[in-house]
């Protein structure tokens, strides 16, 4: 008979809510996570609020969390790795290495939730001096900043007055190779825009972009109340480079509106940095002997290509920015959707051997 364990590889949003799925369904769920704690990004990078509901992202976690760890069907290893995987869909043998001592577990199927990692702006050309500049700082940066109440440069510790996002940095790019869209910037930012106004009233904030890509109800609930509660300066243009400007910082590059050069001086500069997969998601991919597309991500469909959250290995299924760049609306429902997946593999599995 097939193992009716799943195993969850990734303990941050994406894992857990698979994990919950998993269990509530009665099944046992072995979430494994090689951090010392569950949370994944949200956790580790101090995020303030989420979009688009701008629920406190603490708490939001919380819940994820608290629900994983009371329920008995759920078995957690932090502090553990996936090194290696033998087997089939209901009868697959994976070694979990858990400092310097190696488990092997046996499992049904496997949920990859292995997650994203922030574009590094120092791999593009240095036009935007963020190793330069302590006041070029990234979306990761700020959400931070913003969860301690205390957006401030860096450079002085004092309130800037002038706040300035370029969106776009290592996303839609095709000399760094990263061609696609990382779907959340535009939205993230116009959400940290709105806090930053929130916590500073008096602050004059910009953000430059090539297209705005506001999805389903950011538009209504962070892009329009943006401009017309919290008049934050939305700019259609290229930013060409970040240069110093006595102490403060100059933004030059194209308004392309209006067809003309432009020049802003501000206090502080965030990069709106895009998603790449996490080096968890390219060595998992590789261990599990499951495909990646061209830029590294895991590549989902399955066989007929319309499955989300089906692998090109069978009983292997994927969830949130693991398989691309994803919000957390579009993680909670790959998590539900890999989590029924997997059970109904397992499932089908010994339906057939018991006939």
């Amino acid at each position: 008979m097939a193992n009716e364990t799943v195993l969850i590889i990734g303990g941050g949003p994406a894992g857990m809510e698979a994990a919950r799925s998993v269990a509530e369904l009665g099944y046992p769920a072995l979430l494994v996570e090689k951090r010392d704690r569950l949370g994944g990004r949200p956790d580790e990078e101090h995020y303030a609020k989420l979009t688009h509901h701008f629920r406190d992202a603490e708490e939001m976690i919380q819940e994820l969390l608290d629900a994983v760890t009371s329920n008995p069907n759920v078995t957690i290893m932090t502090s553990s790795e996936v090194v290696g995987c033998e087997g089939e869909a209901g009868n697959f043998r994976v070694k979990v290495r858990n400092g310097a001592s190696t488990e092997d577990v046996e499992v049904g199927a496997i949920i990859v939730a292995t997650g994203f990692q922030h574009f590094d702006p120092g791999r593009e050309t240095q036009m935007y001096n963020y190793y330069t500049f302590p006041d070029v700082i990234t979306l990761a940066d700020l959400e931070g900043m913003l969860k301690a109440h205390q957006v401030v440069r860096p450079s002085n510790g004092q309130t800037p007055e002038r706040v300035a996002f370029i969106q776009c940095v290592g996303s839609r790019d095709r000399q760094i190779g990263n061609e696609f869209c990382s779907k959340v910037c535009c939205g993230v930012a116009t959400k940290q825009a709105i806090e930053v106004k929130q916590q500073l009233p008096d602050a004059r904030v910009f953000i430059f972009y090539i297209d705005m890509r506001m999805y389903g109800y950011w538009e209504p609930d962070l892009y329009w109340p943006a401009q017309e509660e919290y008049k934050v300066n939305y700019v259609k243009g290229i930013v060409s480079e970040v240069l110093p400007k006595g102490d403060r910082l100059l933004i030059r590059g194209e308004d392309t509106t209006m067809g003309r050069p432009m020049e802003v001086t501000v206090d502080l500069v965030v990069l709106s940095v895009g998603m790449e997969p996490s080096e968890g998601t390219r060595k998992v991919a590789k261990i599990l002997d499951i495909k990646q597309n061209k830029y590294g991500y895991i590549e989902a469909g399955g066989p007929t290509g319309v499955d989300p959250v089906a692998t090109s290995r069978h009983g292997i299924f994927v969830a949130g920015a693991a398989a691309g760049p994803a919000d957390l609306d579009d993680t909670f429902s790959m998590a539900g959707l890999a989590a029924v997946r997997a059970i109904s593999a397992i499932r089908r599995l010994n339906l057939a051997k018991a006939v």
